[in-house]
Protein backbone atom coordinates (compact mmCIF):
# COMPACT_ATOMS: atom_id res chain seq x y z
CA UNK A 1 0.00 0.00 0.00
CA UNK A 2 1.45 2.93 -0.89
CA UNK A 3 -1.72 5.47 -0.82
CA UNK A 4 -4.19 3.83 0.89
CA UNK A 5 -4.98 2.58 4.38
CA UNK A 6 -7.54 3.98 6.81
CA UNK A 7 -6.06 5.66 9.59
CA UNK A 8 -8.45 4.50 12.57
CA UNK A 9 -7.51 6.48 15.72
CA UNK A 10 -7.84 3.82 18.26
CA UNK A 11 -6.79 5.35 21.79
CA UNK A 12 -5.95 8.87 22.62
CA UNK A 13 -4.88 8.48 26.21
CA UNK A 14 -2.80 10.22 27.82
CA UNK A 15 -2.27 14.48 28.18
CA UNK A 16 -5.25 16.79 27.41
CA UNK A 17 -4.41 19.44 25.28
CA UNK A 18 -4.94 21.69 28.32
CA UNK A 19 -1.74 20.11 29.24
CA UNK A 20 1.62 20.63 29.22
CA UNK A 21 3.30 19.16 26.05
CA UNK A 22 5.62 16.45 26.66
CA UNK A 23 9.32 17.19 26.45
CA UNK A 24 9.90 14.41 23.59
CA UNK A 25 7.70 11.80 21.77
CA UNK A 26 8.27 8.99 21.48
CA UNK A 27 7.35 6.62 17.85
CA UNK A 28 6.84 2.97 17.79
CA UNK A 29 5.84 0.84 14.46
CA UNK A 30 3.97 -2.40 15.26
CA UNK A 31 2.90 -5.07 13.09
CA UNK A 32 2.82 -8.31 13.56
CA UNK A 33 5.15 -9.39 16.44
CA UNK A 34 2.78 -9.00 19.74
CA UNK A 35 5.78 -11.41 21.60
CA UNK A 36 8.09 -8.88 21.14
CA UNK A 37 6.74 -5.06 21.63
CA UNK A 38 5.59 -5.18 25.37
CA UNK A 39 9.70 -5.69 25.77
CA UNK A 40 10.17 -2.27 23.94
CA UNK A 41 7.43 -0.42 26.22
CA UNK A 42 8.63 -1.36 29.39
CA UNK A 43 12.07 -0.06 28.29
CA UNK A 44 10.76 2.98 27.86
CA UNK A 45 8.61 3.48 30.70
CA UNK A 46 12.03 2.41 32.31
CA UNK A 47 13.56 5.78 31.36
CA UNK A 48 14.52 7.85 34.02
CA UNK A 49 13.19 11.00 32.12
CA UNK A 50 9.42 10.94 32.61
CA UNK A 51 8.42 13.89 30.60
CA UNK A 52 7.58 11.77 27.33
CA UNK A 53 4.71 10.44 25.30
CA UNK A 54 4.59 7.28 23.39
CA UNK A 55 2.71 6.71 20.19
CA UNK A 56 2.34 3.34 18.42
CA UNK A 57 1.81 2.90 15.14
CA UNK A 58 -0.24 -0.43 14.36
CA UNK A 59 0.03 -1.44 10.86
CA UNK A 60 -2.65 -4.03 10.08
CA UNK A 61 -5.33 -5.92 11.93
CA UNK A 62 -3.49 -8.30 14.22
CA UNK A 63 -5.86 -8.77 16.95
CA UNK A 64 -2.90 -10.39 19.40
CA UNK A 65 -0.78 -6.84 18.71
CA UNK A 66 -3.55 -4.93 19.35
CA UNK A 67 -4.79 -7.28 22.91
CA UNK A 68 -1.00 -6.53 23.90
CA UNK A 69 -1.23 -2.46 23.58
CA UNK A 70 -5.01 -2.64 24.78
CA UNK A 71 -3.63 -3.96 28.02
CA UNK A 72 -0.19 -1.51 27.89
CA UNK A 73 -2.74 1.58 27.74
CA UNK A 74 -3.93 0.72 31.09
CA UNK A 75 -0.48 0.92 32.79
CA UNK A 76 0.32 4.09 31.51
CA UNK A 77 -1.60 7.16 30.56
CA UNK A 78 1.73 8.73 28.74
CA UNK A 79 0.57 5.80 25.78
CA UNK A 80 -1.60 7.06 22.77
CA UNK A 81 -2.64 4.04 20.14
CA UNK A 82 -3.76 4.34 16.15
CA UNK A 83 -4.23 1.38 13.80
CA UNK A 84 -3.94 1.43 10.38
CA UNK A 85 -6.23 -1.28 8.58
CA UNK A 86 -3.74 -2.37 5.98
CA UNK A 87 -0.28 -2.90 6.51
CA UNK A 88 1.76 -0.15 4.30
CA UNK A 89 4.77 1.73 3.52
CA UNK A 90 7.04 2.50 6.88
CA UNK A 91 7.26 6.18 5.78
CA UNK A 92 3.88 6.76 5.56
CA UNK A 93 3.36 5.32 9.18
CA UNK A 94 5.92 6.90 10.51
CA UNK A 95 5.39 10.50 9.21
CA UNK A 96 1.43 9.84 10.77
CA UNK A 97 2.94 9.31 13.83
CA UNK A 98 5.38 12.67 13.84
CA UNK A 99 2.09 14.75 12.57
CA UNK A 100 -0.02 13.87 15.78
CA UNK A 101 3.55 14.33 17.80
CA UNK A 102 3.87 17.21 20.60
CA UNK A 103 7.09 16.62 22.02
CA UNK A 104 10.09 19.34 21.11
CA UNK A 105 12.38 16.09 20.37
CA UNK A 106 11.71 12.97 18.83
CA UNK A 107 12.93 9.51 19.18
CA UNK A 108 12.49 6.02 17.41
CA UNK A 109 12.11 2.51 18.54
CA UNK A 110 11.50 0.35 16.36
CA UNK A 111 8.91 -2.74 18.16
CA UNK A 112 11.57 -5.86 18.47
CA UNK A 113 14.16 -3.83 19.84
CA UNK A 114 14.37 -1.87 23.24
CA UNK A 115 16.73 0.63 24.98
CA UNK A 116 18.90 -1.28 27.56
CA UNK A 117 20.34 2.36 28.82
CA UNK A 118 18.16 3.68 31.44
CA UNK A 119 18.96 7.26 30.83
CA UNK A 120 19.33 7.61 27.10
CA UNK A 121 16.59 9.66 26.78
CA UNK A 122 17.84 12.27 29.50
CA UNK A 123 21.45 12.11 28.45
CA UNK A 124 19.73 13.22 24.60
CA UNK A 125 17.42 15.28 25.65
CA UNK A 126 20.13 17.45 27.80
CA UNK A 127 22.46 17.52 25.30
CA UNK A 128 20.26 18.67 22.03
CA UNK A 129 19.20 21.69 24.56
CA UNK A 130 23.13 22.73 25.60
CA UNK A 131 24.05 21.82 21.70
CA UNK A 132 21.26 24.17 19.25
CA UNK A 133 23.33 23.66 16.56
CA UNK A 134 23.14 19.41 16.86
CA UNK A 135 20.12 18.57 14.98
CA UNK A 136 19.89 14.55 15.42
CA UNK A 137 21.96 12.34 18.19
CA UNK A 138 22.29 8.59 18.80
CA UNK A 139 24.19 5.91 20.44
CA UNK A 140 25.40 2.66 20.13
CA UNK A 141 23.75 -1.01 20.04
CA UNK A 142 24.30 -4.43 21.32
CA UNK A 143 23.21 -7.02 18.61
CA UNK A 144 21.12 -9.90 19.80
CA UNK A 145 19.51 -13.29 18.47
CA UNK A 146 16.20 -14.45 18.56
CA UNK A 147 17.32 -15.97 22.03
CA UNK A 148 18.28 -12.84 23.44
CA UNK A 149 21.88 -13.83 23.28
CA UNK A 150 24.82 -11.17 22.28
CA UNK A 151 26.27 -11.46 19.37
CA UNK A 152 28.35 -8.11 18.73
CA UNK A 153 28.21 -4.71 20.18
CA UNK A 154 29.23 -1.57 17.97
CA UNK A 155 29.53 2.27 18.10
CA UNK A 156 29.05 4.62 15.41
CA UNK A 157 31.25 7.56 14.49
CA UNK A 158 30.92 9.90 17.05
CA UNK A 159 31.82 14.01 16.17
CA UNK A 160 29.47 15.66 12.96
CA UNK A 161 32.81 15.46 10.83
CA UNK A 162 33.94 11.65 10.84
CA UNK A 163 29.72 10.56 10.65
CA UNK A 164 29.47 12.89 7.53
CA UNK A 165 32.82 10.79 6.19
CA UNK A 166 31.15 7.34 6.27
CA UNK A 167 27.25 9.42 5.45
CA UNK A 168 26.79 8.04 2.24
CA UNK A 169 28.07 4.54 2.83
CA UNK A 170 25.40 3.63 5.61
CA UNK A 171 23.32 4.91 7.95
CA UNK A 172 25.35 6.99 10.40
CA UNK A 173 23.22 6.74 13.26
CA UNK A 174 21.31 3.99 14.46
CA UNK A 175 17.20 4.59 14.25
CA UNK A 176 16.24 3.13 17.10
CA UNK A 177 19.34 5.04 19.54
CA UNK A 178 18.22 8.57 17.46
CA UNK A 179 16.81 11.60 18.52
CA UNK A 180 16.04 14.79 16.69
CA UNK A 181 14.35 17.76 16.85
CA UNK A 182 10.91 17.65 15.37
CA UNK A 183 10.66 20.88 13.76
CA UNK A 184 13.92 20.17 11.90
CA UNK A 185 12.69 16.96 10.59
CA UNK A 186 9.17 19.12 9.45
CA UNK A 187 11.18 21.44 7.44
CA UNK A 188 13.30 18.84 5.35
CA UNK A 189 9.77 16.82 4.66
CA UNK A 190 9.79 14.04 7.26
CA UNK A 191 10.03 10.74 5.92
CA UNK A 192 9.98 9.68 2.01
CA UNK A 193 7.24 8.17 1.38
CA UNK A 194 8.10 7.42 -2.47
CA UNK A 195 11.41 5.17 -1.09
CA UNK A 196 10.46 1.83 -0.66
CA UNK A 197 13.14 1.22 2.11
CA UNK A 198 16.40 2.50 3.89
CA UNK A 199 13.30 5.56 4.39
CA UNK A 200 15.56 6.44 7.97
CA UNK A 201 18.80 6.53 6.24
CA UNK A 202 17.50 9.19 3.92
CA UNK A 203 15.93 11.29 6.56
CA UNK A 204 19.69 11.20 8.81
CA UNK A 205 21.00 12.89 5.60
CA UNK A 206 18.92 15.33 5.08
CA UNK A 207 18.90 16.29 8.90
CA UNK A 208 22.82 16.07 8.50
CA UNK A 209 22.46 18.62 5.62
CA UNK A 210 20.43 20.80 8.23
CA UNK A 211 23.03 20.97 11.02
CA UNK A 212 25.28 18.64 13.07
CA UNK A 213 24.72 14.93 14.09
CA UNK A 214 26.45 13.25 17.11
CA UNK A 215 26.43 10.05 18.48
CA UNK A 216 27.09 9.05 22.25
CA UNK A 217 29.99 6.30 22.74
CA UNK A 218 27.46 4.74 24.66
CA UNK A 219 25.12 1.44 24.29
CA UNK A 220 21.81 2.73 24.20
CA UNK A 221 20.09 -0.24 22.12
CA UNK A 222 19.85 -3.84 22.23
CA UNK A 223 19.08 -4.66 18.12
CA UNK A 224 17.57 -8.23 17.39
CA UNK A 225 18.85 -9.95 14.05
CA UNK A 226 16.35 -11.99 12.86
CA UNK A 227 15.16 -13.92 9.75
CA UNK A 228 11.50 -11.92 10.59
CA UNK A 229 13.07 -8.78 10.84
CA UNK A 230 12.39 -6.12 8.47
CA UNK A 231 16.15 -5.47 7.45
CA UNK A 232 16.12 -9.69 6.23
CA UNK A 233 12.47 -9.39 4.56
CA UNK A 234 12.95 -6.02 2.47
CA UNK A 235 16.49 -6.46 1.25
CA UNK A 236 15.13 -6.23 -2.59
CA UNK A 237 13.42 -2.85 -1.72
CA UNK A 238 16.09 -1.52 0.34
CA UNK A 239 18.65 -2.07 -2.28
CA UNK A 240 16.99 0.00 -4.99
CA UNK A 241 16.37 2.96 -2.60
CA UNK A 242 19.82 2.56 -1.17
CA UNK A 243 20.98 3.43 -5.15
CA UNK A 244 17.98 6.81 -5.03
CA UNK A 245 19.60 7.73 -1.55
CA UNK A 246 23.25 8.02 -2.72
CA UNK A 247 22.59 9.74 -5.88
CA UNK A 248 19.66 11.91 -3.87
CA UNK A 249 23.03 13.08 -1.48
CA UNK A 250 25.73 13.23 -3.71
CA UNK A 251 26.74 16.61 -3.54
CA UNK A 252 26.68 16.76 0.36
CA UNK A 253 28.32 13.89 1.47
CA UNK A 254 31.98 12.58 0.56
CA UNK A 255 32.73 9.12 -1.26
CA UNK A 256 30.17 8.82 -3.98
CA UNK A 257 32.12 6.53 -5.75
CA UNK A 258 32.88 4.31 -2.97
CA UNK A 259 29.31 4.19 -1.69
CA UNK A 260 27.41 3.94 -4.95
CA UNK A 261 29.69 1.19 -5.64
CA UNK A 262 28.64 -0.68 -2.29
CA UNK A 263 25.52 -0.20 -3.31
CA UNK A 264 25.55 -1.85 -6.14
CA UNK A 265 26.64 -4.89 -4.71
CA UNK A 266 23.87 -5.09 -1.93
CA UNK A 267 21.62 -4.71 -4.83
CA UNK A 268 23.29 -8.00 -6.15
CA UNK A 269 23.08 -9.59 -2.96
CA UNK A 270 19.61 -9.39 -2.42
CA UNK A 271 18.65 -11.57 -5.70
CA UNK A 272 20.92 -14.36 -4.86
CA UNK A 273 19.33 -17.32 -4.05
CA UNK A 274 17.09 -17.22 -0.39
CA UNK A 275 18.66 -19.95 1.20
CA UNK A 276 22.02 -18.22 0.54
CA UNK A 277 20.55 -15.26 2.13
CA UNK A 278 19.28 -17.24 4.99
CA UNK A 279 22.97 -18.41 5.63
CA UNK A 280 24.56 -15.26 5.03
CA UNK A 281 22.31 -12.73 6.59
CA UNK A 282 23.66 -12.28 10.21
CA UNK A 283 26.89 -12.73 9.64
CA UNK A 284 27.08 -9.95 6.90
CA UNK A 285 25.09 -7.98 8.58
CA UNK A 286 27.37 -8.11 11.62
CA UNK A 287 30.05 -7.52 9.40
CA UNK A 288 28.66 -4.66 7.91
CA UNK A 289 28.31 -2.90 10.99
CA UNK A 290 31.50 -3.55 12.11
CA UNK A 291 33.19 -1.97 8.82
CA UNK A 292 31.20 1.43 10.07
CA UNK A 293 31.54 1.49 13.55
CA UNK A 294 33.10 3.80 14.84
CA UNK A 295 36.65 2.19 15.07
CA UNK A 296 36.42 1.31 11.00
Amino acid sequence: MSGGGKLIPVNFVGRGSQDPTPRISVLMLTMDRPQLIERAVESVRAQTLADWELLIVQDGDNEAVAAVIEALLKRDSRIRYWRRDKKGNIAEANTFGLRHARGRYIAILDDDDYWCEPAKLELQVRFLDDNPAVVGCGGGAICINEQGKETMRYLKPESDEDIKHHALKANPIIHSTIVYRRETALNVGFYDTSLAGFQDWDLVLKLGESGKLYNFPQYFLCYQIWEGGGSFSSQRKNTESALRIVRRHRDHYRGFVVAFSMAWVYFAYARTPVWLKKSTFAPLSRLKKALFSATS
